[in-house]
C-alpha cells in the first residue's frame, strides 16, 4: 500500500520518537539498575568491612568467623581467599580443600586490579547463582555473596514508574504528531494544488495563441512564452533576446506612457509592423507586477475589413434592384397607364425581384458553407448523372445561345460529397459561360487526373475569355465585376464564382482559372473522392 505524504510524515516522526523513547528507557533502566546494584554492593562492602575489622582485631584468626557468621543473615555467603587464590574460609562449603583456585574468578580479578569487584554467575562449588562482591584487604580478599534468588532480583529490579511515564508521554507525543502531520498534510495538499494550478497556468501560457510576458514591479522579466519573443522580434527593428526592449522601443511608446502615468490597471492599443497588426494589452496586478500581451490580429483585422467591405457591396448590390422596383411601382401608381404599359412596368419590377431573390439565396448559401458546413448532408454523388441533370435544366438558355455542352467523365465516377453543392459548382460555371462567353461556342468538361484522395477536373469554354488577365486573380471575389455594367445587363448576383470556390473548398479541393490559347476560359479544380477530415 502506497503511503500518502501525511502518513509518511507521521511514520517518520513516530519512528524517531520511538527510537528516542527506547533509548531513554534503556538508559534510565540501566542507570537505575546500576544504582540499585551499587547500593546492594555497598551493603555487602559494609559486611566485608565488618569481617575485616573483626579479623584485624583478633590477629586475623579465621576461627573467629564461625561465631561472627551468627550475626549475619543466613543467606550471606562469606569467603576468605588469599592472594594466591586459595580459599581459606567459606561458610557455605564444609571442605574448602576440595575447592578450585579462585584467582581467575571475575570478581577476584577485578578486585586485584581496582580493589573491588563484583559478578553474577553460577557457583562451581554448589551450582547456585550468586551476586558476588569481593574486596581486597592487604594480602587477602574478603568475598561476600548473596544468592541471586527472587528476593535479590527484586532488590535489583528497576522501578517501572518512569517507564509508564515515558510510554504515556510517547502516546501523547504521537497524538500531537498526528495533529501536526494532519496540518502539514493539509499544507502539503494545498501546496500540491497550488503547484498543479501553477503548472496548468504555465502550460496554458505556453500553449496560448497570444504572446505573454510577466514583469515585476521594477520591470524585470519573470516569465514569457515563445510567441511573445516571436511577435516582439516582428515589431522591433533587430532580432533580440532582451525583452526589456519593450520599455525603450518607439513602437511601445503609448504603453510606456501608460505605465509611467500610473493611471488605471488596464491598457490596450494596436501596433502595425511588417504588414501585420498586433493587439497590445497591459494588465497591472495588485502587487504592481504586470503582464504584457501581444496578439497577432492581422487575420481578424482583414476579416473585419472584409466584412465591412462586404456590407458596403451588399448595400450597393441591393440598391440597384430596389431602386428599380420602387421606380417601376411608383410609375404604375402615380400615372394613368393603359394595361399594356402597366404590365410592362410590373414585369420589369418582377424581374428585379428575381435578381433580389437570387442575390439573397446566394448570400445565404455562402454564409451556410462558411459558418455551418456540418449542416450539409454527405452522400455518394454520381457526377455523370449530375451533369446530365444540369444539361436538362439549362437546355433552353443553352439552345438560345447555341452552346454545345459535352463532357468526358466515366459513367460510374462517384464523389462522396453534398449533392447540392456539387451541382452548384457546375451550374455556376455554366451560368457564367451562358451570360458572358458569347454565342455559338462549346463547353467541355473532363476528368484529367485522379489520385488516392482527389479527382481533378477541367471545365472550359471556347468563348471570348478575358482580355485583361489582371482580372483573373479576382474572379472569385464576392461581387467582383470586370466592368460595372456587365452584371446588371446580363443578370446574376455577382456571387456565382465565389460560391464555386467555397463549395470546392468544402470538398477539400481548390480551383484556378486561366485564358485558353484557343479562346475562352478554363477552370481547373479538384474535389475529394471521399470526404476528408
Amino acid at each position: 500500500m502506497k503511503l500518502n505524504y501525511k502518513q509518511k510524515l507521521f511514520l517518520y516522526f513516530a519512528i524517531i520518537f520511538a527510537i528516542f523513547t527506547v533509548g531513554v528507557v534503556v538508559f534510565e533502566q540501566s542507570r537505575e539498575k546500576r544504582f540499585r546494584t551499587r547500593a546492594l554492593e555497598e551493603k555487602l562492602d559494609a559486611n566485608a568491612e565488618i569481617i575485616h575489622s573483626a579479623l584485624r582485631g583478633n590477629h586475623y584468626r579465621i576461627e573467629i568467623l564461625d561465631s561472627l557468621m551468627r550475626l549475619f543473615p543466613q543467606n550471606i555467603r562469606v569467603s576468605i581467599i588469599d592472594k594466591q587464590g586459595f580459599v581459606q574460609f567459606d561458610n557455605f562449603i564444609g571442605n574448602i580443600f576440595q575447592l578450585e583456585n579462585h584467582a581467575n574468578r571475575p570478581e577476584i580479578v577485578r578486585a586485584s586490579k581496582s580493589g573491588k569487584g563484583s559478578d553474577i554467575r553460577i557457583s562451581v562449588s554448589d551450582n547456585r547463582e550468586y551476586l558476588y562482591y569481593a574486596r581486597k584487604f592487604g594480602d587477602y580478599y574478603i568475598r561476600v555473596a548473596l544468592p541471586y534468588d527472587i528476593n535479590t532480583q527484586l532488590l535489583l529490579k528497576t522501578d517501572n514508574t518512569f517507564l509508564y511515564f515515558i510510554i504515556v508521554l510517547l502516546l501523547a507525543m504521537l497524538l500531537l504528531m498526528n495533529v501536526i502531520t494532519n496540518r502539514f498534510g493539509k499544507l502539503n495538499e494545498s501546496k500540491k494544488k497550488s503547484d498543479l494550478e501553477r503548472e496548468k497556468l504555465l502550460q496554458h501560457v505556453h500553449s496560448s495563441e497570444e504572446g505573454i510576458c510577466f514583469f515585476t514591479a521594477d520591470k524585470k522579466v519573470e516569465f514569457y512564452n515563445g510567441l511573445f519573443i516571436q511577435y516582439l522580434n516582428t515589431v522591433v527593428d533587430k532580432p533580440t533576446n532582451d525583452l526589456s526592449v519593450v520599455f525603450t522601443n518607439d513602437a511601445f511608446s503609448e504603453m510606456n506612457r501608460f505605465l509611467t502615468s500610473g493611471l488605471g490597471k488596464y491598457f490596450e492599443t494596436q501596433i502595425r509592423s511588417q504588414g501585420k497588426t498586433f493587439s497590445l494589452r497591459v494588465n497591472i496586478f495588485e502587487d504592481k507586477e504586470f503582464e504584457v500581451v501581444l496578439n497577432n490580429i492581422t487575420k481578424q483585422e482583414k476579416t473585419r475589413l472584409l466584412k465591412q467591405e462586404m456590407t458596403g457591396n451588399i448595400a450597393h448590390e441591393l440598391r440597384t434592384p430596389v431602386t428599380s422596383i420602387r421606380g417601376y411601382l411608383e410609375t404604375v401608381l402615380a400615372n394613368s397607364l393603359d394595361e399594356e404599359k402597366k404590365k410592362h412596368f410590373i414585369t420589369r419590377a418582377y424581374q428585379q425581384t428575381l435578381v433580389l431573390s437570387e442575390l439573397i439565396q446566394d448570400m445565404s448559401l455562402i454564409t451556410k458553407i462558411e459558418e455551418a458546413p456540418q449542416s450539409f448532408k454527405m452522400e455518394d454523388v454520381n457526377i455523370h448523372q449530375l451533369l446530365q441533370t444540369l444539361k436538362d435544366d439549362l437546355a433552353m438558355p443553352l439552345q438560345e445561345k447555341n452552346i454545345d455542352m459535352q463532357w468526358n467523365i466515366p459513367d460510374d465516377l462517384t464523389v462522396k460529397g453534398n449533392q447540392n453543392l456539387l451541382y452548384a459548382i457546375f451550374r455556376n460555371l455554366t451560368d457564367n459561360v451562358i451570360r458572358y462567353a458569347g454565342e455559338n461556342i462549346n463547353i467541355r468538361m473532363n476528368k484529367y487526373n485522379e489520385d488516392k484522395d482527389f479527382y481533378y477536373f477541367s471545365f472550359y469554354d471556347t468563348g471570348c475569355g478575358i482580355a485583361n488577365e489582371n482580372h483573373l486573380n479576382r474572379l472569385f471575389e464576392r461581387f467582383y465585376r470586370i466592368n460595372e455594367g456587365r452584371t446588371r445587363d446580363s443578370g446574376g448576383s455577382g456571387l456565382g464564382l465565389s460560391i464555386v470556390k467555397n463549395a470546392i473548398a468544402f470538398h477539400k479541393g481548390n480551383i484556378t482559372v486561366k485564358n485558353r490559347k484557343e479562346g475562352g476560359l478554363e477552370f481547373l479544380f479538384s474535389v475529394a473522392g471521399k470526404f476528408l477530415n
